[in-house]
């Protein structure tokens, strides 16, 4: 009994990787449906890349966060009770995840001068763009994790460039995004205008530090883009 008992502690340990893994497989099984197998593996792989940017960020900052889930046609998600002290700090875990995952994308780029292979070219393109749209400055985007330390006013530019987006390209994703980017930044929004202390204290960053998100932010969205056009690749059928 002892000995299933402690096989039994072990599995339940290895809990969140069989969680992790599962979800991964789950994921590249339906978009393999859509995209071929090949491409669905690179692109779980570089979702969790992205993920664990924002992974390790949290446990600089000393929280525990929970492993990637992920879900397909969503992306992928990890919860932790909190995003760090402050909005700098928050700024720092939703930066992380972007800085990590154009890296990631970065990768497959001289995979492809290497090999020739379009996917790998079609990879990095892909990552980009993703990376590029979670910059969206409007929470629970990265995006808006990054102008809580800069200006949160921007989310309601973030949110009114959603809406025109839905316009230009109709997609259920994005309708899910504006529900939940709808409630969150009224949530926010109130907090600051109701003038809360701690409301007050979360939102104050010097401007040193406001200074250098402001710099990674806008300088990730100029090389992201530079990367999409570099890597553009035209489909054949």
């Amino acid at each position: 009994m002892l000995a299933k008992l402690k096989t039994i502690l072990l599995l339940l340990g290895n809990l969140k990787l069989f969680a992790t893994a599962g979800t991964m497989l789950v994921s590249v099984a339906a978009y393999s449906v859509v995209f071929g197998f090949p491409f669905a593996l690179g692109f779980v792989l570089l979702l969790l890349v992205h993920e664990l940017g924002h992974v390790i960020a949290l446990r600089r900052e000393g929280i525990r966060a929970s492993a990637p889930m992920f879900i397909p046609f969503l992306g992928a998600v990890i919860s932790s009770r909190s995003l760090g002290a402050n909005a700098l700090a928050e700024a720092r875990v939703g930066l992380a995840g972007p800085l990590l995952g154009s890296v990631g994308a970065a990768a497959c780029i001289p995979i492809y001068h290497v090999t020739g292979d379009g996917l790998f070219r079609a990879l990095a393109f892909t990552g980009f763009f993703l990376n590029l749209f979670n910059l969206i400055p409007v929470v629970p985007l990265d995006g808006g994790r990054a102008m809580a330390a800069m200006s949160p006013a921007m989310w309601l530019v973030g949110f009114v460039g959603l809406i025109a987006l839905v316009f230009i390209w109709p997609n259920p994703i994005l309708f899910i995004v504006i529900l939940f980017a709808a409630v969150e930044t009224h949530r926010r929004w109130r907090a600051r205008r109701r003038g809360e202390l701690a409301a007050q204290r979360y939102y104050r960053v010097a401007p040193l530090d406001r200074f250098l998100v402001g710099v990674v932010y806008l300088g990730l969205i100029a090389l992201l883009v530079v990367g999409i056009h570099a890597t553009n690749l035209r489909a054949s059928f």
